[in-house]
C-alpha cells in the first residue's frame, strides 16, 4: 500500500484520481512513498528514505527544499499551466485597474454615502479626479512566455492592445503557442522603453530577484504602468516606492503585498488571489496527482522541475528506473551489469538535466535483490527503483 502524505487541504477531485485499493491517503508523513502540497513549508521537514516524490499543486516551488529533494533521488513535481486561465484573468483584471482608478473611484463612492438626493450631483462633479486611459492603441510588455505569459498575451492583444513578449528560455512547444500578432523582443531593455503596460510572469531565482531595481526602472517609459503577479520578490520595493514617488511609475498592481507597500499611493495589492477559483485549485489537484500515479506505477516523469521529462511505454516483464549523476560510462555500467546477470533489456531510454540523469529500462525476465544492489553500488547512483 502506497502512503500519499498531503499537507494542505487538496480538492476531492485530486483525491479521487488515487485508488484507495493501493493507496492510503493521509497527513500523517511517518514513511510516505510520495507528498501532495500546495504551499506548506517542507524546508524545515525531514524527509524520510521512504519518500520517492513530491507533488506541488501549483507552479512555484519556493516551499521545497529542491536541491536537497535531488540529492536523494525524491523527484519533484509542478503543474504548469493548470491555474493560467485563473490567473490570466487577475492579469486582465489587474490591467484595467491600473489604468481606469476603478478601485480608488470605488472607494471615493462609498464616502458619498447619507448625502440623500446630493449623491447624483458629486458623482458627477467628482469623478473627474479618476480619468484613466483606455488600454486601445497601448503597448504591452510581457516578461515571461510561460503558460500564464503566453495567455496574457495572446488575450490582451483582444482588447486592442499591442503586444511585445520577452522570453530568453522560451521551449519550441511553448512557441507553438504564441499567437503571430505578438511581437518579439530581443531584450528587457526593448520592453522597458517601448511599453506602456509591463506584467511579470518569471520565476524568481537568484537571476531574476530583484530584476525590477532603480536600473531596470530608470530605463521604463515614463509613467509606466507595473503589474506583478509572478513573485514579490522579483521588485524591490523600496527602488520601486521612488519610482511612483518621481512619477516615472504611475501604478504598481501587486499580488504580492508588503509591510512597506500597504497604504501607499499608487500601489494596488490583492491578498494573492491569483489561482484563487475553485476550477484553479481542481485542476491543479488532479494535474498534481495524475503525475504522482504515472510516476509511481510506471515510472515515468512529466512537469518535473528537478529531473528531466522522461516517458516510456511499458514492456518486458519488469522496469528498472535509475536516478544518477550525469557522468560518462553511466550507461555503459548499467547496462553491463544487467547483462551480466543474464537478463534481457527489451527497452531503454535515458534523458539528463544538468548534474543529474533518469534512466529507464525496460527487462524481460525475473530481477533479484542481489542485482538490484549492484546497481546502487555503482559511484554515482542516486535511487534505483523497481516496477513490477
Amino acid at each position: 500500500m502506497r502512503r500519499i502524505c498531503i499537507l494542505n487541504k487538496i480538492s476531492p477531485s485530486g483525491l479521487d484520481v488515487f485508488d484507495r485499493s493501493q493507496y492510503q491517503i493521509t497527513d500523517n508523513c511517518d514513511n510516505p512513498t510520495a507528498i501532495l502540497v500546495r504551499s506548506a513549508s517542507m524546508h524545515e521537514m525531514e524527509l524520510p528514505k521512504s519518500l520517492l516524490a513530491v507533488s506541488r499543486a501549483g507552479a512555484g516551488v519556493n516551499n521545497i527544499p529542491i536541491d536537497e529533494c535531488t540529492k536523494r533521488g525524491i523527484v519533484v513535481f509542478n503543474t504548469p499551466g493548470a491555474n493560467a486561465n485563473a490567473v490570466k484573468e487577475l492579469v486582465l483584471c489587474g490591467l484595467l485597474m491600473s489604468a481606469r482608478k476603478v478601485y480608488p473611484g470605488m472607494e471615493w463612492a462609498q464616502t458619498l454615502k447619507g448625502k440623500g438626493a446630493e449623491v447624483p450631483a458629486l458623482v458627477e462633479k467628482g469623478k473627474s479626479q479618476f480619468v484613466g486611459p483606455e488600454l486601445a492603441g497601448k503597448i504591452l510588455g510581457v516578461v515571461g512566455l510561460g503558460a500564464i505569459g503566453i495567455e496574457v498575451a495572446n488575450t490582451a492583444r483582444h482588447l486592442g492592445v499591442e503586444v511585445y513578449g520577452y522570453d530568453p528560455y522560451l521551449s519550441v512547444d511553448r512557441a507553438w503557442g504564441i499567437s503571430r500578432a505578438i511581437h518579439h523582443a530581443d531584450n528587457l531593455k526593448e520592453i522597458y522603453g517601448k511599453c506602456d503596460f509591463i506584467t511579470l510572469h518569471v520565476p524568481c531565482n537568484a537571476e531574476t530577484k530583484g530584476m525590477i531595481n532603480n536600473q531596470s526602472i530608470s530605463q521604463m517609459k515614463h509613467g509606466v504602468r507595473l503589474l506583478n503577479f509572478a513573485r514579490g520578490e522579483l521588485v524591490v520595493n523600496e527602488d520601486l516606492l521612488a519610482g511612483l514617488e518621481e512619477k516615472q511609475i504611475r501604478c504598481y498592481v501587486t499580488d504580492f503585498p508588503s509591510e512597506e507597500l500597504l497604504g501607499c499611493p499608487g500601489v494596488l495589492a490583492l491578498p494573492h488571489l491569483g489561482a484563487s477559483t475553485p476550477e484553479s485549485e481542481e485542476n491543479c489537484a488532479t494535474m498534481a496527482a495524475m503525475e504522482l500515479v504515472d510516476y509511481l506505477e510506471n515510472g515515468n516523469i512529466q512537469n518535473s522541475v528537478n529531473l528531466p521529462s522522461v516517458s516510456m511505454p511499458r514492456s518486458g516483464d519488469m522496469r528498472i528506473t535509475l536516478i544518477h549523476r550525469n557522468v560518462p560510462s553511466m550507461l555503459t555500467q548499467i547496462a553491463t551489469l544487467i547483462s551480466d546477470s543474464g537478463i534481457n533489456i527489451e527497452n531503454l531510454t535515458n534523458k539528463s538535466r544538468k548534474e543529474y540523469a533518469y534512466t529507464m529500462v525496460d527487462v524481460a525476465g525475473g530481477v533479484t535483490e542481489s542485482d538490484i544492489e549492484k546497481l546502487r553500488q555503482i559511484e554515482g547512483m542516486v535511487r534505483v527503483t523497481v516496477y513490477h
